[in-house]
């Protein structure tokens, strides 16, 4: 479909110059604000694609409206729905894309008033961001045609260092600030939250291995072959692990860890089972919860702003799930009978919060 001159076009032509420039941002070698760049003009270009398909099918009905069917009008201008409206509205994206696209909704929120200085975040987020691209392009295609193909991609970077060592992750985490450190931890807890088809499927994450070719019998081809990783077997996955760099910073295994998550009615019955004599109750676990701060109140607003290592917020259902490191944690906490019911009652009432870790075993 080729369009001609008008609003339509317009929005659409804006659309793909912010995506270009996303890419542009994304793929010079010392920029330092790349992944602050890329989300804000992706968020940008997935927004006037919308309003560009919206446009053309349903005219200009994407505009915010008051109770008086009047337009809400800001600077001047009549307010368009935003990115996480317009995914509402139109309704049809798959799991996958609609999952990526909340993903960096939510962390742009987060770095919007933050400079993320140093380059973990941008391989942390790789796969998602790569993803990110490939649906938007297939988006734009689907609304208007392959004559709009961009045919751009992000090139994977060249690389100074050999691959790190345990020690050298552990020293260079160690020295994250704390706004990094708190996106580190919002994309570990959203990741968390997906279930597994959503999260191994290419239209959340692009997971990729760089294959380094030894020998080519061709010297016209690259030196180096991306795989994609879902494509692999199981005992291809295996040998590649020893002999790959696999671009992502979560894993199968990582995964596995959180399989076993927990309602609170499950945690009082494990706690229950493992204590001699003692017993907690539903109001006494809440109550556990809210002083050593391992979850923000109902109806916060960050819910993901969970002690991962004993919560999760699960978005899908709207609720918080617990880990068995909770369990076990409560467990040694009340045969330690440091403080009953009564008192911990007593300090919640008072609004006073325990640190976790001084209550470790």
């Amino acid at each position: 479909m080729k369009l001609r001159k008008g609003k339509t076009k317009s929005i659409l032509d804006a659309s793909i110059d912010s995506a270009l420039l996303a890419v542009e941002i994304y793929n010079k070698p010392r920029t330092t604000f790349r992944s602050e760049g890329f989300i804000t003009m992706m968020i940008m270009a997935w927004t006037r694609l919308f309003h560009a398909h919206f446009n053309s099918t349903i005219g200009d009905r994407y505009y915010y409206k008051k109770k008086n069917k009047r337009y809400e009008i800001v600077d001047g201008e009549k307010k368009a729905w935003e990115l996480s409206t317009c995914i509402k509205e139109y309704g049809k994206l798959s799991s996958g894309v609609e999952s990526n696209l909340n993903f960096f909704i939510k962390l742009r929120n987060k770095i919007e008033h933050r400079h993320i200085e140093k380059r973990e975040v941008d391989t942390l987020i790789f796969g998602e961001c790569q993803s990110l691209l490939f649906n938007y392009e297939s988006q734009l295609i689907d609304f208007f045609g392959d004559s709009y193909s961009i045919n751009e991609a992000l090139v994977y970077s060249l690389q100074f260092s050999q691959i790190r060592t345990r020690q050298q992750d552990k020293a260079n985490r160690s020295a994250l600030s704390k706004d990094l450190a708190d996106i580190v931890s919002f994309v570990e807890k959203y990741r968390n939250t997906l279930n597994d088809d959503t999260y191994n499927s290419p239209e959340y994450s692009i997971k990729l291995i760089q294959i380094p070719k030894i020998t080519n019998t061709n010297r016209a081809d690259a030196a180096v072959e991306f795989v994609r990783w879902d494509a692999l077997n199981d005992e291809d996955k295996a040998a590649y692990e020893q002999l790959t760099v696999i671009i992502k910073d979560k894993t199968v295994r990582i995964e596995a860890a959180n399989v076993g998550r927990l309602k609170p009615s499950e945690v009082v019955k494990k706690v229950n089972e493992g204590l001699a004599g003692r017993r907690i109750t539903q109001n006494l676990h809440a109550t556990l919860y809210k002083i050593f701060q391992i979850r923000p109140p109902n109806g916060a607003e960050d819910p993901f702003d969970t002690n991962a290592e004993f919560c999760l917020y699960d978005e899908t259902h709207n609720d918080y799930v617990y880990q068995d490191a909770w369990v076990h944690f409560l467990i040694h906490f009340m045969q330690a009978g440091a403080l009953d019911a009564a008192a911990l009652r007593e300090i919640e009432r008072s609004g006073e919060k325990l640190n976790i870790e001084q209550y470790r075993i």
